[in-house]
């Protein structure tokens, strides 16, 4: 019983998703907040990958501003300086920042536990150093990056760039829906429970650790790419190493084993971050520990994940009475 009202929980949320996405822009009084929607597409792209890398592998990640920043850079190079076509830079970006990830990866996942989480966020401080120091119009970013188009149509509005990238966020959250339940996301949980176990069944451990994190990296370097083609500005302080910890929080609000939870961590810090904590300055990372903290010790399993469960909870007591009378 449990077990279908939890099947039937996903296609309620995909469902009131969809709705929910499609009604936003048409809506006035919401149409105002498209721009934060944006936003929160955006991170759930990044979210997603970090759930399958941490919560499904165990592999901690400190780093995934890196890829963000990467995508968004390589991107924005080849279109405004090399005038390639933004779609095939974009394409290039995704390939390239795979390959990166996947040089890395192998030596990174050497390391176990803490010294994997100091490895990544090490690497994140270097990235970003670096597009600081060598990086096209240094601390202050680049400009005039050119807009997404197909034909005659051009996504410069802030009504049709919503649409553009939650169509990729939802392809995202589909494939990596795809993957958690297919043989791979059973490997990847076996991984999570006993690397040695694992090995002794077959499964090639560090195969599937660094398929994994290409895959979360393409995922950020998609999501960094848009972001610059549709802001068509970025600047390093948008990849920094906060950044990777601000992803960290969204990630287990959602839920670390949830792929839609990724939804709603995103949301709820997005919605912290650019509406409610604006005036609080450089102390809305200590608030984002505290949240941090405070649900890892009461909702370690993600507060959208306990939401679901009690969701559950309730139509199972529903249908009993049900049942009853």
């Amino acid at each position: 019983m449990l077990a279908r009202l939890k099947g039937k929980w996903t296609y309620f949320v995909i469902a009131a998703l969809l709705l929910f996405l499609i009604l936003i822009p048409f809506n006035w009084s919401l149409g105002q907040y498209t721009v934060l929607m944006i936003f929160i597409g955006l991170f759930t792209m990044v979210t997603v990958g970090l759930c399958l890398l941490l919560g499904y592998t165990g592999q901690v990640s400190l780093g995934q501003a890196t890829f963000y920043g990467t995508g968004a850079y390589i991107s924005a190079v080849l279109s405004k300086i090399c005038g390639v076509n933004p779609w095939l830079a974009m394409l290039i970006a995704a390939v390239a920042t795979g390959a990166f990830a996947y040089v890395i990866g192998y030596p990174i996942f050497r390391l176990r536990g803490n010294y994997l989480a100091v490895a990544t966020l090490a690497l994140g401080v270097i990235v970003y150093i670096l597009l600081r120091q060598l990086g096209p119009g240094g601390p202050d970013g680049m400009a005039g990056i050119p807009y997404l188009s197909i034909g005659g149509f051009v996504f410069d509005t802030s009504f049709k760039r919503y649409f553009l990238v939650w169509f990729f966020c939802l392809a995202v959250l589909l494939i990596s829906q795809n993957i958690v339940r297919s043989r791979t996301g059973r490997a990847l949980r076996a991984i999570h429970g006993s690397e040695a176990a694992a090995e002794s069944i077959g499964i090639n451990v560090d195969q599937f650790k660094v398929k994994i994190f290409v895959l979360s990296a393409v995922y950020a370097s998609l999501a960094g790419s848009l972001l610059a083609h549709q802001m068509s500005h970025i600047s390093p302080g948008s990849f920094s190493p906060l950044v990777s910890i601000i992803i960290v929080v969204m990630a287990v609000i959602g839920g670390l084993a949830s792929v839609w939870g990724a939804i709603f961590g995103a949301a709820t810090v997005s919605i912290l971050k650019y509406e409610l904590l604006l005036g609080f300055g450089e102390w809305d990372i200590v608030i984002y520990g505290l949240i941090l903290m405070l649900v890892m010790i009461f909702m370690p399993e993600g507060l959208f994940v306990r939401l679901r469960e009690l969701y559950g909870r309730w139509r199972f007591r529903y249908a009993q009475r049900g049942a009853e009378t």
